[in-house]
């Protein structure tokens, strides 16, 4: 059974919801295989499942069909294997939090929860050890990426209390006939370059844009970029709050100048927004996931736009690393499920390659892979030009960076507090020193209450 709750989404047509036709369509006909992944033969953990279990599942609803009609797939085939019957709810991305908090406070809804990055630390003492299950499917698959023994383990810990599913990477997605008019190659990393290349960009008429709005990939994800990027951090490492700097102020007046560059309407983006303004040829560069070039390749409508765009990692600036901290499937399993061995049965059953290779590879890696054994899919020898979505899960900024993950650190990303912060500098109602101000205040609230 699948209840969907819909948001904008980006689909291909009815007409190619079966997944043999969406591998045809995305593969040029080859059905993707998963022998190119290495895999270690060792035991299973002992999870025998209760007698009489059923299970109820939320996640996020999709941004490209086969996310969805794949998971469907390989749910039903868990059902057939097991007998268990599994009920898959597909959530708006930004209601799932609210779902899932309401389930914490009453002990009752979903046994399985798909859901985002840091959320399993806001109610760790309320979701299942899944340490056993961590280290079978880390021995099996090569290990687990960095990013994914971040948001998984209880912090300061080798215990496992959510296992990462997938890593929505955020690279940029350009337009290089456009950015190669106005005389780069390719966008280029040094943020200076960066915002000169934006501003040629906007006066022949193809502007960029990037999310300001509370959204939880692309708002997020354009606040923290600035950040980092300038060399700052909102918690440093002992947990202490840390936005207060120079290099906040540095990233909020950079934040600001690039958002003059930008197409009118990015203070009120959600995720769904960015997709339609540069499918529609409104904006020449933002950042994204795959999906937006996945719809482009699969509608010959677009095949043109699909042909003239390309992916880079976003600017670096001044960090040591790529200031990226991908959007990042976490799922976790509450106590007061009565069939919790089920549930892990699940989680197991949908990382397993014979079910896992084929979700990662036709969603074109949509959400790469957190077990680094995937790195040899196949997924990643189709197209080039997703190649900077493959070391999703080797990055090294994460949401909180550069505290620990904590309850306090989920709740200033469920609060948009850094998005709301550059927003109000970028739209002229407030001062970088007063934004910066306020986001201290709110974030010492949240702080000194954890």
């Amino acid at each position: 059974m699948t209840d969907v709750t819909r948001r904008g989404t980006f689909g291909l047509g009815a007409g190619m919801l079966g997944a043999g036709t969406m591998g045809a369509a995305v593969f040029g006909g080859a059905q993707p295989a998963h022998a190119a992944v290495p895999v270690v033969d060792v035991p299973k953990p002992n999870q025998p499942i209760e007698q009489g279990a059923t299970l109820r599942v939320i996640r996020p609803t999709k941004f490209v069909d086969p996310d969805e009609t794949v998971w469907n797939e390989n749910t039903a085939r868990f059902t057939k294997a097991t007998g268990v019957p599994v009920r898959v709810d597909f959530v708006s991305w930004e209601d799932i939090r609210a779902q899932v908090a309401v389930a914490a406070r009453t002990g009752a809804g979903p046994d399985v929860v798909v859901g985002w990055a840091i959320d399993p630390h806001l109610y760790s003492d309320k979701i299942i050890d899944l340490t056993a299950l961590a280290d079978y499917l880390g021995k099996r698959y090569g290990g687990w990426g960095a990013l994914g023994q971040v948001y998984g383990k209880k912090h300061g810990t080798n215990q496992w209390i959510a296992l990462p599913v997938g890593h929505g990477g955020g690279a940029l997605v350009y337009r290089k006939s456009w950015v190669n008019e106005v005389g780069y190659s390719e966008p280029p990393a040094d943020l200076d370059k960066f915002l000169d290349l934006a501003r040629k960009l906007k006066a022949k008429n193809h502007p960029i844009g990037f999310a300001l709005g509370n959204s939880v990939g692309d708002g997020n994800g354009t606040a923290t970029w600035l950040l980092w990027a300038h060399g700052g951090r909102a918690i440093d490492d002992s947990g202490k709050v840390a936005i207060n700097s120079k290099e906040t102020l540095a990233a909020l007046k950079y934040g600001a100048e690039l958002y003059k560059t930008f197409i009118p309407g990015t203070l009120s983006w959600l995720d769904p927004s960015n997709n339609k303004a540069y499918i529609a040829e409104e904006i020449s560069m933002t950042s994204n996931g795959v999906s937006i070039y996945f719809v482009l390749k699969n509608d010959p409508k677009t095949k043109a736009i699909a042909d003239d765009t390309y992916h880079v990692r976003i600017p670096q600036g001044l960090a040591k690393s790529p200031p990226e901290a991908p959007n990042t499937l976490n799922s976790m399993i509450f106590k007061h499920s009565k069939y919790p061995n089920a549930g892990k049965e699940y989680l197991r059953f949908m990382m397993e390659v014979e079910q896992y290779d084929p979700w990662l590879t036709q969603c074109l890696g949509y959400w790469a892979h957190p077990l680094l054994a995937f790195d040899k899919s196949d997924c990643w020898n189709l197209d080039p030009k997703i190649l900077p979505y493959r070391d999703a899960q080797k990055m090294k900024f994460y949401e909180g960076y550069s505290g620990p993950i904590s309850a306090a650190a989920a709740q200033v990303n469920a609060e948009y507090i850094l998005v709301q912060m550059f927003a109000a500098v970028a739209s002229g109602q407030s001062t970088p020193e007063d934004a910066m101000k306020e986001a201290e205040r709110r974030m010492k609230r949240i702080y000194n209450k954890a």
